[in-house]
């Protein structure tokens, strides 16, 4: 059985088993606790990352996906726990380090988050003026190059406000891989997107972690999206993982919160709720 499968079966493991990053991983989680005043958002977190694949995290909101990020890329640090990148511990870095380290990430977030008072090109070559030293030529050509992987050549000078929805997400996911990162977040990639963008935006998801053969991680509620990028879903509630397996095993899965999750379904009390203008507390 693989740490992860463990992981997932809430097993206990050694303790030094569970502190040293497998030796497949390329990023490791370990007994991983967060929360904000009494507010618990990650409890007892195990995850383990493969390189190379694509794993889609699922799950309410508020039940700690886009926190867990968050710690992937050292933004925040845990109360407890352990977060290793590539077999270095990186929770307890210091700044000039985790700098170097978060240059291995791209992160696309969830509404694009474009420079409106910058081109297009200036936008994917912000990060690369900002972290290196390239000429401008040598800039010029990353920035050609990236829009034609998100399949928007030759719009480096239009603006932001000139471009639809789908287009901007594929800007900023231009600009995510600027840096050639070896592995892309993605928080909501399709979020306010319709069905045919959505698709587009998945097939470069696909696309990219087999040509630039990077790591990737979605955050999604879209489960046709996770359904088609994922090697490997995972979900979380309240903070714990309940769930890790294949696409074709989540669909099969007989867990009533992962079940009701995949199939968009609330339960009959709390659509009683909503019928009776009461609040609904529960996922």
């Amino acid at each position: 059985m693989t740490k992860q499968q463990a992981a997932g079966r809430k097993l206990s493991l050694p303790t030094a088993y569970c502190l040293l990053p497998t030796a497949m991983s390329l990023i490791e989680l370990t007994n991983l606790h967060k929360r904000f005043g009494k507010l618990v958002v990650l409890n007892d977190l195990n995850l383990t990352i493969e390189e190379g694949k694509c794993i889609v995290i699922i799950g309410a909101s508020g039940s700690g996906k886009s926190v867990m990020l968050k710690h992937i890329v050292g933004l925040l640090q845990p109360d407890k726990g352990e977060v290793w990148y590539d077999g270095r511990r990186i929770d307890t870095m210091k700044v000039r380090p985790l700098m170097e380290v978060r240059r291995d990430f791209g992160f696309l977030f969830q509404m694009g988050a474009l420079f409106d008072s910058l081109t297009v090109g200036q936008n994917i070559a912000f990060p690369v003026i900002e972290h290196t030293h390239k000429p401008s030529n040598e800039i010029a050509s990353i920035v050609t190059e990236k829009l034609r992987l998100v399949g928007l050549p030759g719009i480096e000078n239009k603006m932001p406000g000139e471009l639809s929805g789908g287009q901007k997400k594929r800007v900023a996911l231009a600009r995510a891989i600027a840096l050639d990162p070896k592995v892309i977040l993605y928080d909501e990639p399709t979020t306010g997107l319709d069905p045919i963008r959505s698709d587009v935006i998945n097939e470069l998801i696909i696309n990219l972690q087999r040509e630039l053969k990077v790591t990737s991680i979605v955050v999604t509620h879209d489960m046709n999206s996770a359904f088609k990028v994922g090697d490997r879903i995972v979900m979380l509630y309240e903070g714990k993982m309940i769930f890790d397996g294949t696409p074709e095993e989540v669909q099969t899965s007989e867990d009533p919160l992962v079940k009701r999750f995949v199939a968009g379904e609330a339960t009959p009390q709390e659509l009683g709720l909503v019928a009776a203008g009461l609040p609904v507390m529960t996922v």
